[in-house]
């Protein structure tokens, strides 16, 4: 087949006759107008401006993918597939050229709503009347990737819960651990400022939490959803606090244990394999203070309460609770379709106004409410800096799949703090009555 370049009235080059012109003609209705990236084919074929990022579509698959599942999700299916890629070429990666892809249709006022009808007819009668195209209209939806999530059982019961939870942290200790830094925090660091390293930003993150709780030797604690231990370890090794940590991660369980163990902290430290909504009457009203790192947005809406309602009947009258916790607002409580399908199933956001009022209809009442938005672009960029640094271990640990997952995952992330449409805070209450009272005049 022999084609044609040509250029384009808005600077467009197309390889003409080729897939990615079809292609190109026939999501117009979809993106307002002309390609906003150059679109590379499987056939060789090129449509769309000079100068853009590229998007290669290096298998009809990718295209089967985007017709079942239009947007994000299969978009999302087809990059981690690698059906679709986004090459480093003239200075463009993927963060780049995800963030001028957002500036489009920022500009072009796509919000997300759904093309008209006409417009669906008019790109289905395009890309059957192309040969090359026809067949992958015609053709059954690809299997899902296999790193896609299939939770089955009732909204957060405890079971689906635990499933949910395996399906992101189980991948391997080894996994998290080069991407993470020495204490395996994963959640927003404090970064005093941006030439600080990850471990100096986790470092300061835990002992500004544990300041705010105001944690000294013999005080009780209560680490709910303690991940890899980093604050439950922190507190009792730092602070002298007696830490009871709970998590449903089979796999964050067994690190911690082998980390008191090490570090000599059985006297002080026990991690149980529990659901939050397990902890037993018998320790109503005991501790001193209760934390929550990151761990309310996989709680769910319906069973925030329950939430609040454990913390607030965990510490004694006159303790302290620190919730640190992400917010989001807009249509995606969860993330979007690429976060509840490949990394966080059931995961709920919310304004950090409505996680508040939430946490004070529970009988806690809110003293601080502390905003990292701004950290966690700095956190993130760490942790993504140690994922590229040790590619090769982690292709090998998970494979080339998730691995594409996890890249996505930390280029999305980052830009969602960054842009605004996200954001992280750290939320200290107490719960009314005793004698133990937050200082009038505070420096954390």
């Amino acid at each position: 087949m022999t084609t044609t370049v040509s250029t384009g009235p808005t600077g467009a080059t197309t390889t003409g006759g080729g897939v990615a012109d079809r292609l190109a003609d026939a999501v117009r209705p979809f993106v307002g107008g002309e390609l906003p990236v150059r679109l590379r084919a499987w056939d060789g074929s090129e449509a769309g401006p000079a100068g853009a990022p590229v998007v290669e579509l290096r298998s009809p698959d990718a295209v089967r993918r985007l017709l079942w599942h239009p947007g994000e999700l299969g978009a999302a299916q087809a990059y981690v597939t690698g059906e679709l890629d986004v090459p480093h070429e003239d200075g463009w990666d993927l963060d780049s050229a995800l963030t001028h892809a957002f500036a489009v249709a920022r500009e072009r006022g796509l919000g997300g709503s759904r093309p008209s009808p006409s417009a669906l007819a008019r790109a289905v009668r395009t890309v059957v009347g192309d040969d090359a195209l026809r067949p992958v209209l015609l053709s059954r939806p690809p299997a899902p990737p296999a790193s896609q999530a299939s939770i089955r059982g009732r909204l957060h019961s405890v079971l689906r819960d635990r499933r949910a939870i395996s399906h992101h942290y189980d991948l391997s200790n080894e996994f998290y651990s080069l991407i993470l830094e020495e204490s395996m925090a994963y959640s927003c660091g404090y970064h005093e400022s941006p030439e600080v390293s990850l471990e100096e930003a986790q470092r300061a993150k835990l002992d500004l939490v544990c300041r705010k709780l105001g944690l000294e030797p013999g005080t009780t604690l209560l680490d709910v959803g303690c991940g890899w231990g980093s604050l439950s370890l922190h507190a009792a090794e730092h602070f002298g606090a007696r830490v009871t940590g709970v998590t449903i991660a089979a796999e964050q369980k067994r690190f911690i244990d082998a980390r008191i163990a090490e570090r000599g902290l059985a006297d002080r430290v026990e991690i149980r394999l529990q659901d939050y909504r397990e902890v037993p009457r018998s320790e109503w009203g005991t501790y001193d203070a209760v934390s929550s790192i990151e761990m309310g947005e996989h709680v769910g809406e319906g069973n925030y309460p329950t939430y609040a309602e454990v913390l607030h009947r965990s510490v004694r009258p006159g303790g302290r609770v620190l919730v640190q916790q992400m917010s989001r607002t807009g249509r995606w409580p969860g993330g979007g379709p690429f976060i509840e399908s490949f990394i966080a199933p059931d995961m709920h956001m919310r304004p950090v106004g409505e996680t508040v009022a939430h946490l004070e209809r529970g009988g806690l009442e809110v003293r601080d409410v502390h905003a990292l938005r701004a950290h966690y672009v700095l956190t993130v960029a760490g942790w993504l800096e140690r994922f590229e640094t040790n590619l090769d271990r982690l292709t090998e640990l998970v494979g080339e799949e998730v691995v594409r997952v996890w890249r996505l995952y930390l280029v999305g992330g980052a830009m969602a703090f960054r842009d605004g449409r996200m954001g992280v805070d750290q939320i200290l209450m107490v719960r009314p009555g005793g004698t133990r009272t937050l200082p009038p005049v505070r420096s954390w």
